[in-house]
């Protein structure tokens, strides 16, 4: 029995630790090993493209995200605005329409989804209403940069690129400590991502902002999100999804701990089935670095919540005999105590608040995976008001 649970106990610090900190050190080597490896880019490269923007009830922000988009630095030619409208139930859609008719020198529309099936479904139902060569998808309270539409076009270098992301600036990083520590995650993990763009493909996407060719769009399952599914889609298909961190869209992260665990569950809906999404991943024969890369920085992470009940199980069960398991888990104990304090005492001590942001992430996963058994994982939420 011992061996069994030295064997998780082993199994899960592994996970946990190659997750956070060994594929993290390990990606900054890799870097410097290929250096020389850069994505390539042609701004002379200027298709057609259509902008679409998925909103649902989304009137406080939709009329800035408006005068946004039309003023992005890009051929008026060759560029279209398409309003995505996922059943909106607010005044969205008479903003919107309002801004057509205010503007008929852009080149706007807007399409009405009839029933509210998340955002995914509203992507698949319009994409099928586009014409142009490449379609930009970002969300409603996302403002892009005037050059983003540019730096994204100019890295489709070839036809094994199918996808290009850009870059989450956070613009309200010093406003809570909430904010602050989802800005400094973020960093750390464009800096991972660049490298695997420049190596092969990135394993994530970002929702606000990115782009495909309209004939490689896919229709995923709206229980689905694009951030997750269409860079492993393209890359297992023979293409390479990649980032351009000079396309960039600021947006706020949430402010108070809520908001952002409220998203961080919404992005869990679907933690089981990203795991090991496609069996293929495992080929690294076929697959090379990508197979690396899902593993440390997708499956590792996504098997954090059951890493941390496992091994916090059996360092208590081992400690009753053994003087090291008993300080591992004294360790942990002291870890979550440190939360629960920051969690009581509102304490502003930035160690404390990342214990703390990083046992909320984790418990997300937990809740994720809940829903994902009850059967009450849905591919719509209520947004939330502090991103606004």
């Amino acid at each position: 029995m011992d061996l069994i649970l030295k064997f998780l106990f082993y199994l899960s610090g592994f996970i946990i630790i190659w997750a956070m900190i060994g594929y993290p050190i390990s990606l900054k080597f890799i870097g410097k090993v290929y250096k020389n490896r850069r994505i390539k880019k042609d701004y002379s490269h200027q298709p057609t493209v259509t902008v679409m923007v998925v909103a649902h009830n989304e009137e406080k922000v939709i009329l800035e995200k408006l005068n946004n988009i039309i003023e992005l630095r890009y051929p008026k030619d060759k560029i279209e605005f398409l309003i995505a409208s996922d059943n909106s139930t607010d005044r969205t859609n008479e903003i919107v329409r309002q801004f057509i008719e205010e503007h008929k020198d852009q080149n706007l529309r807007l399409y009405e989804v009839k029933e509210r099936k998340g955002k995914t479904n509203a992507q698949n139902e319009a994409q099928k209403t586009v014409v142009t060569e490449y379609l930009v998808m970002t969300d409603a309270n996302s403002i892009l940069d005037k050059a983003s539409i540019k730096e994204l076009m100019a890295v489709f270098t070839s036809d094994d690129i199918a996808y290009v992301t850009g870059r989450l600036s956070i613009i309200n990083q010093n406003s809570s400590d909430v904010s602050n520590a989802e800005a400094n995650y973020w960093d750390s993990d464009l800096a991972i991502r660049e490298i695997e763009g420049r190596m092969q493909s990135i394993t994530a996407g970002n929702g606000a902002l990115y782009a495909c060719r309209t004939n490689d769009y896919y229709d995923f399952d709206p229980i689905l999100c694009h951030d997750s599914a269409m860079p492993t889609h393209y890359t297992l298909n023979g293409k390479r999804a990649i980032c351009n961190h000079d396309a960039v869209a600021y947006e706020k992260a949430g402010e108070i701990v809520e908001d952002e665990f409220g998203r961080k569950v919404r992005m869990n809906r679907i933690i089981l089935k990203y795991i090991i999404p496609d069996i293929r991943i495992l080929n690294i024969f076929k697959y090379r670095w990508y197979s690396y890369f899902y593993f440390g920085h997708r499956t590792c992470r996504y098997l954090l919540w059951i890493s941390h009940i496992t091994i916090f199980v059996t360092s208590l069960l081992l400690a009753i005999d053994y003087l090291f398991y008993s300080i591992m888990f004294f360790c942990q104990f002291l870890f979550y105590l440190l939360a629960l304090l920051k969690f009581f005492t509102k304490s502003n001590n930035k160690y404390l608040t990342l214990v703390y942001y990083y046992c909320v992430t984790v418990f997300a996963q937990w809740v994720g995976v809940y829903n994902i058994i009850t059967g009450k994982a849905k591919p719509f939420w209520e947004k939330a008001e502090s991103t606004r």
